[in-house]
Protein backbone atom coordinates (compact mmCIF):
# COMPACT_ATOMS: atom_id res chain seq x y z
CA UNK A 1 0.00 0.00 0.00
CA UNK A 2 1.37 3.37 -1.03
CA UNK A 3 2.08 6.11 1.54
CA UNK A 4 -0.55 8.33 -0.12
CA UNK A 5 -3.24 5.68 0.32
CA UNK A 6 -2.19 5.12 3.92
CA UNK A 7 -2.50 8.83 4.66
CA UNK A 8 -5.91 8.88 2.96
CA UNK A 9 -7.13 5.94 5.03
CA UNK A 10 -5.86 7.61 8.20
CA UNK A 11 -7.73 10.83 7.36
CA UNK A 12 -10.89 8.87 6.60
CA UNK A 13 -10.49 7.02 9.88
CA UNK A 14 -10.22 10.27 11.81
CA UNK A 15 -13.24 11.71 10.00
CA UNK A 16 -15.27 8.56 10.65
CA UNK A 17 -14.35 8.52 14.32
CA UNK A 18 -15.25 12.21 14.64
CA UNK A 19 -18.59 11.63 12.93
CA UNK A 20 -19.55 8.73 15.21
CA UNK A 21 -18.41 10.51 18.37
CA UNK A 22 -20.23 13.69 17.35
CA UNK A 23 -23.50 11.83 16.75
CA UNK A 24 -23.27 10.03 20.09
CA UNK A 25 -22.57 13.23 21.99
CA UNK A 26 -25.30 15.11 20.05
CA UNK A 27 -27.84 12.37 20.81
CA UNK A 28 -26.98 12.55 24.50
CA UNK A 29 -27.33 16.32 24.57
CA UNK A 30 -30.56 16.20 22.53
CA UNK A 31 -32.45 13.78 24.78
CA UNK A 32 -31.36 15.67 27.89
CA UNK A 33 -32.41 19.06 26.53
CA UNK A 34 -35.61 20.90 27.38
CA UNK A 35 -37.44 23.83 25.84
CA UNK A 36 -40.34 25.91 27.19
CA UNK A 37 -42.90 27.20 24.67
CA UNK A 38 -46.60 28.06 24.53
CA UNK A 39 -48.66 24.99 23.63
CA UNK A 40 -52.45 24.62 23.67
CA UNK A 41 -52.83 27.84 25.72
CA UNK A 42 -50.33 26.55 28.34
CA UNK A 43 -46.75 27.29 29.19
CA UNK A 44 -45.32 23.88 28.33
CA UNK A 45 -41.95 22.14 28.54
CA UNK A 46 -40.75 19.84 25.76
CA UNK A 47 -38.42 16.91 26.35
CA UNK A 48 -37.35 14.81 23.32
CA UNK A 49 -36.40 11.13 23.42
CA UNK A 50 -36.25 8.13 21.11
CA UNK A 51 -39.31 6.27 22.37
CA UNK A 52 -41.36 6.73 19.20
CA UNK A 53 -44.25 8.13 21.24
CA UNK A 54 -45.67 11.55 22.01
CA UNK A 55 -46.80 11.79 25.63
CA UNK A 56 -48.88 14.73 26.84
CA UNK A 57 -48.74 15.33 30.61
CA UNK A 58 -51.87 17.35 31.32
CA UNK A 59 -51.64 17.81 35.08
CA UNK A 60 -53.43 16.47 38.16
CA UNK A 61 -57.04 16.59 36.91
CA UNK A 62 -57.16 15.47 33.30
CA UNK A 63 -55.56 12.15 32.34
CA UNK A 64 -52.31 12.02 30.43
CA UNK A 65 -52.44 11.11 26.74
CA UNK A 66 -50.05 9.43 24.35
CA UNK A 67 -49.94 8.36 20.71
CA UNK A 68 -47.35 7.07 18.22
CA UNK A 69 -45.16 9.75 16.68
CA UNK A 70 -44.74 7.89 13.41
CA UNK A 71 -40.97 7.80 13.75
CA UNK A 72 -38.19 6.75 16.15
CA UNK A 73 -38.28 10.20 17.68
CA UNK A 74 -40.47 10.68 20.74
CA UNK A 75 -41.50 13.69 22.78
CA UNK A 76 -42.85 14.36 26.24
CA UNK A 77 -44.89 17.55 26.58
CA UNK A 78 -45.69 18.70 30.10
CA UNK A 79 -48.38 21.35 30.28
CA UNK A 80 -47.81 24.08 32.83
CA UNK A 81 -49.73 27.14 33.92
CA UNK A 82 -52.57 28.73 31.99
CA UNK A 83 -54.98 31.58 32.65
CA UNK A 84 -58.23 29.67 32.16
CA UNK A 85 -60.96 30.30 34.71
CA UNK A 86 -62.67 26.90 34.50
CA UNK A 87 -62.10 23.35 33.31
CA UNK A 88 -65.02 23.63 30.90
CA UNK A 89 -63.34 26.65 29.27
CA UNK A 90 -60.04 24.78 29.12
CA UNK A 91 -61.55 21.70 27.46
CA UNK A 92 -63.33 23.98 24.96
CA UNK A 93 -59.94 25.46 24.06
CA UNK A 94 -58.47 21.98 23.66
CA UNK A 95 -61.28 20.97 21.33
CA UNK A 96 -60.89 24.10 19.18
CA UNK A 97 -57.12 23.73 18.94
CA UNK A 98 -57.38 20.01 18.13
CA UNK A 99 -59.71 20.76 15.22
CA UNK A 100 -57.00 22.96 13.64
CA UNK A 101 -53.71 21.55 15.01
CA UNK A 102 -51.33 22.57 12.23
CA UNK A 103 -50.14 25.71 14.00
CA UNK A 104 -49.37 23.91 17.25
CA UNK A 105 -47.67 21.04 15.41
CA UNK A 106 -45.53 23.55 13.53
CA UNK A 107 -44.59 25.36 16.76
CA UNK A 108 -43.52 22.12 18.44
CA UNK A 109 -41.62 21.00 15.35
CA UNK A 110 -39.73 24.31 15.22
CA UNK A 111 -38.68 23.91 18.85
CA UNK A 112 -37.60 20.29 18.40
CA UNK A 113 -35.61 21.19 15.29
CA UNK A 114 -33.97 24.03 17.17
CA UNK A 115 -32.95 21.65 19.98
CA UNK A 116 -31.67 19.13 17.43
CA UNK A 117 -29.58 21.73 15.58
CA UNK A 118 -28.13 23.03 18.84
CA UNK A 119 -27.26 19.47 19.92
CA UNK A 120 -25.59 18.72 16.58
CA UNK A 121 -23.45 21.85 16.79
CA UNK A 122 -22.38 21.04 20.34
CA UNK A 123 -21.78 17.40 19.40
CA UNK A 124 -19.64 18.41 16.43
CA UNK A 125 -17.49 20.59 18.69
CA UNK A 126 -17.19 18.07 21.54
CA UNK A 127 -16.55 15.21 19.13
CA UNK A 128 -13.21 16.73 18.22
CA UNK A 129 -11.95 16.66 21.83
CA UNK A 130 -11.02 12.92 21.97
CA UNK A 131 -9.27 13.19 18.60
CA UNK A 132 -7.29 16.21 19.72
CA UNK A 133 -6.28 14.33 22.88
CA UNK A 134 -5.34 11.32 20.76
CA UNK A 135 -3.13 13.49 18.60
CA UNK A 136 -1.66 15.32 21.60
CA UNK A 137 -0.60 12.08 23.31
CA UNK A 138 1.48 11.06 20.28
CA UNK A 139 2.36 7.69 18.82
CA UNK A 140 5.15 6.83 21.25
CA UNK A 141 3.10 7.62 24.34
CA UNK A 142 0.17 5.59 22.96
CA UNK A 143 2.44 2.56 22.47
CA UNK A 144 3.65 2.92 26.04
CA UNK A 145 0.06 3.00 27.29
CA UNK A 146 -0.80 -0.13 25.30
CA UNK A 147 2.10 -2.00 26.93
CA UNK A 148 0.74 -1.04 30.38
CA UNK A 149 -2.82 -2.33 29.72
CA UNK A 150 -2.23 -5.82 31.21
CA UNK A 151 -1.27 -4.29 34.57
CA UNK A 152 -3.77 -3.74 37.43
CA UNK A 153 -3.64 0.01 37.01
CA UNK A 154 -4.10 -0.32 33.26
CA UNK A 155 -7.17 -2.51 33.72
CA UNK A 156 -8.74 -0.05 36.17
CA UNK A 157 -8.17 2.88 33.84
CA UNK A 158 -9.49 0.92 30.84
CA UNK A 159 -12.59 -0.12 32.76
CA UNK A 160 -13.30 3.46 33.78
CA UNK A 161 -12.96 4.65 30.20
CA UNK A 162 -15.35 1.93 28.97
CA UNK A 163 -17.94 2.90 31.56
CA UNK A 164 -17.66 6.55 30.51
CA UNK A 165 -17.99 5.64 26.83
CA UNK A 166 -21.04 3.48 27.58
CA UNK A 167 -22.65 6.34 29.47
CA UNK A 168 -22.15 8.61 26.47
CA UNK A 169 -23.05 6.01 23.85
CA UNK A 170 -26.42 5.11 25.43
CA UNK A 171 -28.35 8.36 25.93
CA UNK A 172 -30.54 8.58 28.98
CA UNK A 173 -33.69 9.22 26.97
CA UNK A 174 -33.04 6.65 24.21
CA UNK A 175 -36.14 4.77 25.26
CA UNK A 176 -38.56 6.01 27.86
CA UNK A 177 -39.07 3.58 30.73
CA UNK A 178 -42.61 3.94 32.03
CA UNK A 179 -43.12 3.80 35.76
CA UNK A 180 -44.74 0.55 36.83
CA UNK A 181 -47.84 2.34 38.10
CA UNK A 182 -48.60 3.91 34.70
CA UNK A 183 -51.15 1.86 32.83
CA UNK A 184 -52.40 2.97 29.43
CA UNK A 185 -55.64 2.11 27.68
CA UNK A 186 -57.09 3.15 24.36
CA UNK A 187 -59.29 6.23 24.21
CA UNK A 188 -62.06 3.98 22.89
CA UNK A 189 -61.95 1.84 26.06
CA UNK A 190 -61.65 4.94 28.24
CA UNK A 191 -64.79 6.72 27.03
CA UNK A 192 -66.81 3.60 26.22
CA UNK A 193 -68.54 2.43 23.05
CA UNK A 194 -71.43 4.89 23.42
CA UNK A 195 -69.18 7.88 22.56
CA UNK A 196 -68.45 8.15 18.80
CA UNK A 197 -64.80 8.89 18.08
CA UNK A 198 -63.37 10.59 14.98
CA UNK A 199 -60.89 8.52 12.99
CA UNK A 200 -58.13 11.05 13.78
CA UNK A 201 -57.95 9.97 17.45
CA UNK A 202 -58.12 6.19 17.13
CA UNK A 203 -54.41 5.82 18.06
CA UNK A 204 -54.67 7.98 21.19
CA UNK A 205 -54.19 6.27 24.55
CA UNK A 206 -55.16 7.49 28.01
CA UNK A 207 -53.42 6.82 31.31
CA UNK A 208 -56.05 4.94 33.25
CA UNK A 209 -55.04 5.40 36.89
CA UNK A 210 -56.48 8.03 39.24
CA UNK A 211 -59.09 9.12 36.74
CA UNK A 212 -62.27 10.48 38.28
CA UNK A 213 -65.76 10.50 36.78
CA UNK A 214 -65.44 14.29 36.43
CA UNK A 215 -62.29 14.06 34.31
CA UNK A 216 -63.93 11.37 32.18
CA UNK A 217 -66.90 13.68 31.63
CA UNK A 218 -64.56 16.50 30.60
CA UNK A 219 -62.79 14.25 28.11
CA UNK A 220 -66.12 13.17 26.63
CA UNK A 221 -67.20 16.82 26.39
CA UNK A 222 -63.94 17.76 24.64
CA UNK A 223 -64.35 14.89 22.17
CA UNK A 224 -67.89 15.99 21.40
CA UNK A 225 -66.83 19.61 20.90
CA UNK A 226 -63.85 18.54 18.80
CA UNK A 227 -66.03 16.40 16.56
CA UNK A 228 -68.67 19.10 16.06
CA UNK A 229 -66.10 21.81 15.34
CA UNK A 230 -64.11 19.58 13.00
CA UNK A 231 -67.21 18.62 11.05
CA UNK A 232 -68.49 22.20 10.71
CA UNK A 233 -65.23 23.86 9.66
CA UNK A 234 -64.08 20.94 7.50
CA UNK A 235 -67.40 20.99 5.65
CA UNK A 236 -67.10 24.77 5.19
CA UNK A 237 -63.56 24.39 3.82
CA UNK A 238 -64.71 21.66 1.42
CA UNK A 239 -67.68 23.74 0.25
CA UNK A 240 -65.36 26.68 -0.45
CA UNK A 241 -63.91 24.73 -3.37
CA UNK A 242 -67.22 25.13 -5.19
CA UNK A 243 -67.78 28.85 -4.61
CA UNK A 244 -68.33 31.09 -7.63
CA UNK A 245 -65.47 33.51 -7.05
CA UNK A 246 -63.88 35.85 -9.53
CA UNK A 247 -60.62 34.47 -10.87
CA UNK A 248 -57.55 36.67 -11.40
CA UNK A 249 -56.69 37.71 -14.93
CA UNK A 250 -53.18 37.99 -16.34
CA UNK A 251 -51.16 40.55 -14.42
CA UNK A 252 -53.47 40.49 -11.37
CA UNK A 253 -52.66 39.55 -7.78
CA UNK A 254 -55.34 38.54 -5.28
CA UNK A 255 -54.96 39.15 -1.54
CA UNK A 256 -57.19 37.55 1.09
CA UNK A 257 -58.16 39.84 3.99
CA UNK A 258 -58.93 38.46 7.46
CA UNK A 259 -59.63 40.35 10.67
CA UNK A 260 -60.98 39.87 14.20
CA UNK A 261 -60.31 36.13 14.33
CA UNK A 262 -60.35 36.28 18.15
CA UNK A 263 -58.74 32.83 18.61
CA UNK A 264 -61.12 30.97 16.29
CA UNK A 265 -58.54 28.73 14.67
CA UNK A 266 -61.26 26.66 13.00
CA UNK A 267 -61.81 29.44 10.46
CA UNK A 268 -58.19 29.40 9.32
CA UNK A 269 -58.66 26.35 7.11
CA UNK A 270 -61.82 27.98 5.72
CA UNK A 271 -60.01 31.24 4.91
CA UNK A 272 -57.22 29.31 3.21
CA UNK A 273 -59.71 27.26 1.19
CA UNK A 274 -61.44 30.45 0.00
CA UNK A 275 -58.08 31.98 -0.85
CA UNK A 276 -57.12 28.93 -2.89
CA UNK A 277 -60.43 28.96 -4.72
CA UNK A 278 -59.91 32.63 -5.66
CA UNK A 279 -56.28 32.19 -6.69
CA UNK A 280 -54.98 34.39 -3.84
CA UNK A 281 -51.25 34.33 -3.19
CA UNK A 282 -50.93 37.03 -0.50
CA UNK A 283 -52.72 37.81 2.77
CA UNK A 284 -53.63 40.81 4.95
CA UNK A 285 -54.40 40.40 8.66
CA UNK A 286 -56.16 43.47 10.10
CA UNK A 287 -55.65 42.45 13.73
CA UNK A 288 -57.49 41.17 16.80
CA UNK A 289 -56.14 37.67 16.30
CA UNK A 290 -56.46 37.26 20.07
CA UNK A 291 -58.78 38.34 22.85
CA UNK A 292 -56.16 39.76 25.24
CA UNK A 293 -52.76 39.56 23.52
CA UNK A 294 -51.58 37.04 26.12
CA UNK A 295 -48.91 34.39 25.66
CA UNK A 296 -51.46 31.61 26.08
CA UNK A 297 -53.04 32.75 22.80
CA UNK A 298 -49.95 31.85 20.80
CA UNK A 299 -51.92 28.89 19.44
CA UNK A 300 -54.09 31.34 17.46
CA UNK A 301 -51.05 33.08 15.95
CA UNK A 302 -49.37 29.77 15.15
CA UNK A 303 -52.55 28.61 13.43
CA UNK A 304 -52.99 31.57 11.09
CA UNK A 305 -49.26 31.51 10.33
CA UNK A 306 -49.41 27.82 9.43
CA UNK A 307 -52.50 28.33 7.25
CA UNK A 308 -50.70 30.89 5.05
CA UNK A 309 -47.04 29.95 5.55
CA UNK A 310 -46.41 29.40 1.82
CA UNK A 311 -47.94 32.66 0.61
CA UNK A 312 -45.74 35.13 -1.26
CA UNK A 313 -46.57 38.03 1.07
CA UNK A 314 -48.08 38.27 4.57
CA UNK A 315 -48.79 41.66 6.15
CA UNK A 316 -50.44 42.35 9.51
CA UNK A 317 -51.30 45.00 12.07
CA UNK A 318 -52.16 44.59 15.74
CA UNK A 319 -55.72 45.26 16.86
CA UNK A 320 -56.99 46.84 20.05
CA UNK A 321 -57.40 43.42 21.68
CA UNK A 322 -53.84 42.40 20.75
CA UNK A 323 -52.58 44.16 23.86
CA UNK A 324 -48.85 44.45 24.49
CA UNK A 325 -46.01 43.52 22.19
CA UNK A 326 -46.39 39.74 22.17
CA UNK A 327 -48.71 39.36 19.16
CA UNK A 328 -46.60 41.49 16.86
CA UNK A 329 -43.31 39.96 18.02
CA UNK A 330 -44.61 36.41 17.62
CA UNK A 331 -46.00 36.87 14.11
CA UNK A 332 -42.91 38.81 13.01
CA UNK A 333 -40.83 35.85 14.17
CA UNK A 334 -43.03 33.65 11.96
CA UNK A 335 -42.33 35.80 8.91
CA UNK A 336 -45.19 38.31 8.86
CA UNK A 337 -44.49 41.92 7.91
CA UNK A 338 -45.56 44.75 10.23
CA UNK A 339 -45.10 48.47 9.68
CA UNK A 340 -42.83 51.17 11.08
CA UNK A 341 -44.21 54.46 9.82
CA UNK A 342 -43.07 53.96 6.24
CA UNK A 343 -44.45 52.72 2.94
CA UNK A 344 -43.43 49.17 1.96
CA UNK A 345 -43.94 47.08 -1.15
CA UNK A 346 -47.29 45.30 -1.09
CA UNK A 347 -49.20 42.85 -3.30
CA UNK A 348 -48.50 43.01 -7.02
CA UNK A 349 -45.81 45.65 -6.59
CA UNK A 350 -48.28 48.08 -4.99
CA UNK A 351 -47.30 50.44 -2.16
CA UNK A 352 -48.58 49.65 1.32
CA UNK A 353 -48.77 51.62 4.55
CA UNK A 354 -50.01 50.34 7.90
CA UNK A 355 -50.06 51.00 11.61
CA UNK A 356 -50.99 49.03 14.72
CA UNK A 357 -54.06 50.16 16.62
CA UNK A 358 -53.14 52.85 19.19
CA UNK A 359 -55.37 51.14 21.72
CA UNK A 360 -52.75 48.38 21.82
CA UNK A 361 -49.11 49.11 22.59
CA UNK A 362 -47.68 48.43 19.13
CA UNK A 363 -47.26 51.67 17.21
CA UNK A 364 -44.27 51.06 14.97
CA UNK A 365 -41.69 53.82 15.43
CA UNK A 366 -44.24 55.70 17.53
CA UNK A 367 -44.26 53.06 20.27
CA UNK A 368 -41.74 55.02 22.32
CA UNK A 369 -44.11 57.99 22.43
CA UNK A 370 -46.46 57.53 25.36
CA UNK A 371 -50.04 58.71 25.48
CA UNK A 372 -50.73 59.10 21.74
CA UNK A 373 -54.48 59.32 21.18
CA UNK A 374 -56.42 57.63 18.40
CA UNK A 375 -56.79 61.02 16.65
CA UNK A 376 -53.07 61.74 16.93
CA UNK A 377 -52.17 58.40 15.37
CA UNK A 378 -54.72 59.02 12.60
CA UNK A 379 -52.97 62.33 11.93
CA UNK A 380 -49.61 60.53 11.73
CA UNK A 381 -51.03 58.09 9.20
CA UNK A 382 -52.41 60.97 7.12
CA UNK A 383 -49.07 62.79 7.20
CA UNK A 384 -47.13 59.66 6.20
CA UNK A 385 -49.53 58.83 3.34
CA UNK A 386 -49.61 62.36 1.94
CA UNK A 387 -45.84 62.75 2.23
CA UNK A 388 -45.39 59.55 0.23
CA UNK A 389 -47.99 60.71 -2.31
CA UNK A 390 -46.16 64.03 -2.72
CA UNK A 391 -42.92 62.14 -3.37
CA UNK A 392 -44.54 60.12 -6.15
CA UNK A 393 -44.94 57.03 -3.98
CA UNK A 394 -48.72 57.17 -3.50
CA UNK A 395 -49.87 54.32 -1.20
CA UNK A 396 -52.23 51.94 -2.94
CA UNK A 397 -53.47 50.59 0.40
CA UNK A 398 -53.49 51.56 4.07
CA UNK A 399 -53.93 48.53 6.31
CA UNK A 400 -55.27 49.33 9.79
CA UNK A 401 -57.43 47.63 12.38
CA UNK A 402 -60.04 50.40 12.42
CA UNK A 403 -60.62 52.07 9.04
CA UNK A 404 -61.18 55.40 10.82
CA UNK A 405 -57.39 55.62 11.21
CA UNK A 406 -57.12 56.11 7.44
CA UNK A 407 -60.09 58.45 7.01
CA UNK A 408 -57.93 61.58 6.98
CA UNK A 409 -55.69 60.23 4.22
CA UNK A 410 -58.77 59.44 2.13
CA UNK A 411 -60.25 62.91 2.69
CA UNK A 412 -57.03 64.51 1.46
CA UNK A 413 -56.93 62.13 -1.52
CA UNK A 414 -53.56 60.58 -0.62
CA UNK A 415 -54.47 56.85 -0.85
CA UNK A 416 -56.44 54.51 -3.10
CA UNK A 417 -57.88 52.14 -0.47
CA UNK A 418 -58.16 51.97 3.32
CA UNK A 419 -59.00 48.54 4.76
CA UNK A 420 -59.70 47.41 8.32
CA UNK A 421 -61.99 45.47 10.62
CA UNK A 422 -62.78 46.07 14.30
CA UNK A 423 -66.57 46.62 14.16
CA UNK A 424 -67.33 42.94 13.29
CA UNK A 425 -69.66 44.08 10.49
CA UNK A 426 -68.84 44.41 6.79
CA UNK A 427 -69.01 47.91 5.33
CA UNK A 428 -68.16 49.10 1.81
CA UNK A 429 -66.33 49.45 -0.43
CA UNK A 430 -67.35 53.10 -0.34
CA UNK A 431 -65.88 55.77 -2.62
CA UNK A 432 -64.47 58.92 -1.02
CA UNK A 433 -63.68 62.05 -3.05
CA UNK A 434 -60.43 63.63 -1.85
CA UNK A 435 -59.71 67.34 -1.49
CA UNK A 436 -57.22 67.08 -4.35
CA UNK A 437 -59.77 65.53 -6.70
CA UNK A 438 -58.46 61.97 -6.30
CA UNK A 439 -60.92 59.17 -5.48
CA UNK A 440 -60.19 56.55 -2.84
CA UNK A 441 -62.17 53.81 -1.15
CA UNK A 442 -62.78 52.61 2.39
CA UNK A 443 -63.66 49.00 3.18
CA UNK A 444 -64.24 47.19 6.46
CA UNK A 445 -64.37 43.39 6.61
CA UNK A 446 -66.52 41.67 9.22
CA UNK A 447 -65.21 39.30 11.86
CA UNK A 448 -63.41 36.36 10.27
CA UNK A 449 -63.69 34.43 13.52
CA UNK A 450 -67.44 34.89 13.75
CA UNK A 451 -66.94 36.60 17.09
CA UNK A 452 -69.81 38.20 18.96
CA UNK A 453 -67.44 39.77 21.48
CA UNK A 454 -63.72 39.40 22.13
CA UNK A 455 -63.46 35.61 21.84
CA UNK A 456 -64.80 33.19 19.27
CA UNK A 457 -63.72 29.74 20.46
CA UNK A 458 -66.51 27.22 20.10
CA UNK A 459 -67.92 24.33 18.10
CA UNK A 460 -69.55 26.68 15.60
CA UNK A 461 -69.71 30.34 14.63
CA UNK A 462 -71.29 32.76 17.10
CA UNK A 463 -72.13 35.15 14.27
CA UNK A 464 -71.52 35.23 10.50
CA UNK A 465 -67.84 35.08 9.53
CA UNK A 466 -66.45 37.39 6.86
CA UNK A 467 -63.50 37.21 4.49
CA UNK A 468 -62.60 39.55 1.64
CA UNK A 469 -60.60 39.20 -1.57
CA UNK A 470 -58.78 42.25 -2.92
CA UNK A 471 -57.53 42.30 -6.52
CA UNK A 472 -54.43 44.29 -7.52
CA UNK A 473 -53.47 45.28 -11.06
CA UNK A 474 -50.85 47.72 -12.29
CA UNK A 475 -49.73 48.31 -8.68
CA UNK A 476 -53.19 49.47 -7.52
CA UNK A 477 -56.20 47.81 -5.87
CA UNK A 478 -58.87 47.40 -8.58
CA UNK A 479 -61.60 45.27 -7.00
CA UNK A 480 -63.03 43.68 -3.85
CA UNK A 481 -65.21 40.61 -3.35
CA UNK A 482 -66.78 39.78 0.02
CA UNK A 483 -67.64 36.29 1.26
CA UNK A 484 -69.73 35.54 4.35
CA UNK A 485 -70.08 32.15 6.03
CA UNK A 486 -73.38 32.01 7.92
CA UNK A 487 -73.78 30.21 11.25
CA UNK A 488 -75.70 27.41 9.49
CA UNK A 489 -72.79 26.76 7.10
CA UNK A 490 -74.27 28.58 4.09
CA UNK A 491 -72.09 30.89 2.03
CA UNK A 492 -73.17 34.31 0.79
CA UNK A 493 -70.91 35.59 -1.99
CA UNK A 494 -71.12 39.25 -2.99
CA UNK A 495 -70.43 40.43 -6.52
CA UNK A 496 -66.92 41.58 -7.30
CA UNK A 497 -66.90 45.38 -6.95
CA UNK A 498 -64.58 47.24 -9.31
CA UNK A 499 -62.62 50.16 -7.88
CA UNK A 500 -62.30 52.95 -10.44
CA UNK A 501 -60.21 56.10 -10.11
Amino acid sequence: MTPTRLRLLKVLGYVGAWFVLSLLVAATIFVNSERTIDVASHEASLGPDFSGEIVLRTGPVLPDLRMPSGSRLGLEIELGKTDTESLDELTARYAAIASQPEGQVAAVERSVRSMAYAALLQGAALGTVPLLLWAAVGRERRRDLVHRLPTRRGLLVTGGVLVLVAAVAVPAGWGRTEASEERWQSLRDFVGPEVPLPDEVTDVQVMADATTDQSRRLIESAISSYRQGLEFYSAAADDAAGLDLRQPEDGETVTVLVSDRHDNVGMDKVARAIADRAGATTVFDAGDDTSTGSHWEAFSLDSVAAAFDDFEGRWAVAGNHDNGSFVRAHLEKLGWTYFDDEVVEGPGGSRLLGVDDPRSSGLGNWRDEKGLSFAEVADRVTEAACAADADGERPGTILVHDAKLGAGALEKGCVDLVIGGHIHVQSGPTAVAGENGETGYTYTVGTTGGAAYAIAIGTKLRRPASIALITYRDERPVGIQSITLQTNGRYDVDDWVELTY
